[in-house]
């Protein structure tokens, strides 16, 4: 597979995507713990089928200590026992909030709510921020159909 298109060489590209880059290594240096931080980031790429996320962000997990068990289990976390309550909460919230035009009514006030009990405001806060920004990567990615499989961790830090 080849991508559509090639991000590296475009002009407009890499303009833009110092930004959004820049976003990105600030969202790693929030207060929200790194560990959920890649568990969101996984589960929002699987969601939006980003294979070029999925690799990535399942490298960066395990090269951060996260166990095969727990990356495995992302996709189906609702029946797995190896996630925190807040874990929990942050997955439910990355789902309803990647799902938006399916769920009619957006966030739930309950999946808020439940968030809300586990994270302090600036956590929430880049809770929301990781799953938008996964949200965002994982259209550029899936538009212009990046290949995936050649990730090495730590290659964009």
């Amino acid at each position: 597979m080849e991508a559509r298109l090639n991000f590296f060489a475009s002009p407009i590209a890499g303009k833009a995507l110092k930004h959004v880059m820049s976003a990105g290594k600030m969202l790693k240096e929030s207060p929200l713990p790194a560990a959920t931080q890649e568990l969101v980031a996984l589960r929002v790429s699987q969601i939006n089928g980003c294979a070029v996320c999925i690799d990535m962000h399942t490298k960066e997990a395990a090269a951060a200590g996260e166990t095969s068990v727990r990356l495995h289990l992302v996709a189906a976390w609702r029946e797995a026992t190896v996630f925190t309550e807040a874990e929990r909460a942050a997955l439910e919230l990355a789902e309803e909030g990647t799902r938006v035009a399916d769920a009619a009514g957006g966030v739930s006030d309950e999946v808020w709510a439940n968030a809300a009990k586990h994270y302090d405001e600036e956590q929430l806060t880049a809770l929301v921020l990781t799953i938008s920004f996964m949200n965002m990567a994982n259209r550029l990615n899936v538009i212009s159909q990046q290949p995936a499989g050649d990730y090495e961790a730590g290659q964009f830090h």
